[in-house]
């Protein structure tokens, strides 16, 4: 079994112990990261996109190429006089991640490549979230994956995990909730590694949300904004210019803090699950109502009525003090009930004079599934191949 360290390696991972492959420079890393929101791109429009030289770009392009970093496809025809141009992408099968979301009563885990997609997803009601539990369906999940999908563990970089919690001094132990009691106070990471044999990189679930939107959802549209995780709690994540904003403790975006729970009703899906119940829908779980989630439950409009004073302060808030272009409603939320609520928000303003003051944008999220698995799975191509920051 090997031995791996905290997410900060003081060595590179395994991965990198293959003879073809290497850690990527600064440059590189800029354009790998405008690939990755620039899906399918000529050189001539990578360079129009970045601030280097067309030399620099074919040059840092063609190294890339050379390693399978890259690949390209068909030549496409400009219209001007010349060559037709070759498209340049980023090659799916370079490298691969498990992102894994540890949540009050189901583990997720997502298979992505190395172009940002999910292969598959897959998520577990267990009947307690207890260590010797998850551990079990991880390892048996990851081998699953791994040999359907015919991917060698040598061309895992490493896993991702995001959970519920305040995070500890910035590295991977958090005070979680209840439920995850058994979760709570320990190094996660040198748990799951030594379990699945990777290197393990952990992360709050509402900035590792934020992370994966800020790299393959609405962050390829704004640079500034910030996420709402709703789930069983509601936390987030703060992207500024491109930038996660983590803090001092790694506590930044722990939205949820700005609204007293004994004055307000805080938009959670404990509390939707529990208005649910009390109406006589049987739901078993949190991931039991979303999953036969109807946003025509009487329960559901009595939520947004409980709810809306505290997200519209919440919004309000976030709107006044950081002035984002965006804020991106995600989480475990489903999206009819986020367009419902978002309907009802009101950013507080005074309305002075006829120019009033710009205000953010308020967005439902782009992934579809687990985003905190997604947003996982993106930790561990953040730290060796992506940056959030496009501005090169």
């Amino acid at each position: 079994m090997r031995q791996f360290s905290h997410g900060n390696f003081a060595v590179s991972p395994p991965f990198f112990e293959e003879s073809d492959r290497q850690i990527c420079s600064e440059s590189e890393r800029k354009i790998l990261s405008l690939m990755l929101r620039n899906p399918r791109r000529t050189l001539a429009e990578i360079t129009k996109l970045s601030s280097f030289s067309q030399q620099s770009v074919s040059r840092l392009a063609k190294g890339l190429i050379d390693r399978g970093v890259l690949v390209t496809e068909e030549k496409v025809a400009t219209g001007k006089r010349g060559q037709p141009s070759i498209i340049v992408k980023l090659a799916p099968d370079y490298a691969y991640t498990i992102g894994i979301s540890l949540m009050t009563d189901c583990v997720t885990v997502a298979l992505m490549d190395f172009s940002g997609n999910i292969l598959e997803q897959r998520q577990h009601i267990l009947p307690a979230m207890t260590r010797r539990a998850v551990k079990a369906q991880l390892h048996e999940t990851c081998d699953d994956l791994f040999a359907i999908h015919a991917i060698d563990q040598k061309n895992i970089l490493g896993v991702g995990v995001a959970i519920s919690g305040y995070s500890l001094g910035g590295r991977s132990r958090y005070n979680t909730p209840p439920n995850l009691d058994e979760w709570a106070l320990i190094d996660i990471d040198e748990i799951l590694a030594e379990e699945l044999d990777l290197p393990v990189w952990v992360e709050n679930d509402g900035n590792a949300a934020a992370l994966g939107e800020s790299l393959i959802g609405v962050g390829r549209n704004y640079t500034n904004f910030v996420y709402l995780f709703i789930a069983a709690g509601i936390g987030g994540g703060v992207v500024i210019n491109g930038e996660m904003m983590r803090g001092c403790n790694g506590n930044a975006g722990e939205i949820g803090l700005i609204v007293p729970s004994d004055k307000y009703h805080r938009p959670m899906l404990d509390l939707l699950f529990d208005m649910v119940q009390k109406s006589g829908i049987e739901v078993s779980s949190i991931t039991d109502m979303l999953e036969k989630f109807d946003v025509d439950w009487p329960a559901v409009n009595e939520w947004i009525e409980k709810t809306e004073p505290a997200l519209s302060l919440v919004v309000s808030a976030i709107a006044a003090i950081l002035d984002t272009e965006a804020i991106v409603l995600g989480g475990r939320i489903p999206k009819p009930l986020a367009r419902n609520i978002i309907s009802h928000l009101e950013i507080y303003d005074d309305g002075r004079r006829a120019e009033p003051r710009a205000l953010p944008r308020i967005l439902i999220s782009d992934f579809t599934g687990d985003s905190g698995a997604a947003g996982a799975a993106m930790l561990p191509f953040h730290k060796y191949f992506f940056n959030n920051n496009d501005d090169i």
